[in-house]
């Protein structure tokens, strides 16, 4: 007998509904757009159907630098993501066994998420000012970015190291290795799903933070703010293929990371088979 669905369901299906159309609708509208003819413009209807604002993007403009933006971007949102698992996966290691002034540290490190991000990149900023050295996209924002992708990822990591079972490590040990020896070859493989998390998550971060940036970026635009100053000069579809090339990078960065879950997961089913089979 098939149950029949009430009102509360139907509604929660219709709030779904509006939520996903709320959140997808935007980026579909500039999807679309930007395949427009050479001779279209920023609204509908469409003039024509081109590859020709995607080729006009990494031309010379008159107003922006997509590439150059796009490419320190990249490189800072690479750069974020590294430090940031070598040093979150360290203080997860770290934090496992009380130490004096833990508590001191571990609240100095994830109060930055308090802080409203706007003052932290105009704190970083004065600072730098301050000093005598001048903001960069490479120094000062990178710093900045840190302050927001590490607390994140530190909890992350404290929160996966708390579900972790020392015995992996004791049976290492017992078996000669060192301690070394039982990071890189028991701890780190067990952990390699989360680590690609807190990375993604990284990435994710540090590619379109824009507050953290405007102050910090110096002379030099991230992409975000690269975006953000066509918005009051482009008038063309141009500004849309951007944002199409920019999302269907974030869905490759997304796209890698489940490649590398589901190949992790693939080699931990393949070597518990053959395990199972020496036994």
């Amino acid at each position: 007998m098939t149950r029949r669905r009430g009102p509360a369901f139907w509604c929660l299906a219709a709030f779904f509904a509006l939520f996903v159309l709320f959140l997808y609708g935007p980026t579909l509208t500039i999807l679309i757009l930007s395949f427009q003819g050479p001779s279209g413009g920023l609204t509908f209807p469409m003039n024509g159907v081109s590859l020709h604002w995607f080729g006009n993007l990494f031309e010379k403009q008159m107003v922006g630098d997509f590439f150059g933006s796009f490419e320190r971007s990249m490189i800072l949102g690479v750069a974020t993501m590294v430090v940031t698992v070598i040093a979150s996966f360290s203080a997860g290691l770290a934090f496992r066994n009380r130490f004096v002034g833990s508590g001191v540290i571990f609240y100095l490190a994830i109060a930055s998420l308090i802080v409203p991000s706007i003052l932290i990149s105009l704190g970083i900023g004065l600072l730098y000012r301050v000093m005598g050295w001048d903001p960069a996209w490479y120094s000062s924002a990178f710093g900045a970015h840190l302050t927001w992708t590490l607390p994140f990822g530190l909890l992350i990591m404290f929160a996966v190291f708390n579900r972790f079972d020392r015995r992996f490590e004791e049976a290492a040990r017992d078996l000669g290795a060192s301690a070394w020896q039982t990071v890189r070859f028991v701890i780190v493989p067990i952990l390699l799903p989360s680590l690609i998390g807190v990375g993604l998550f990284g990435f994710t971060l540090s590619y379109d933070e824009f507050a953290r940036s405007l102050y910090t970026a110096g002379t030099f635009n991230t992409l975000p703010l690269e975006i953000y100053g066509m918005t009051t000069n482009v008038t063309t579809p141009v500004l849309y293929a951007l944002g199409t090339v920019t999302t269907a990078v974030s869905f490759l960065v997304i796209g890698m990371a489940v490649a590398s879950f589901t190949i992790v997961r693939r080699r931990r089913l393949r070597h518990g088979s053959d395990a199972g089979k020496a036994a």
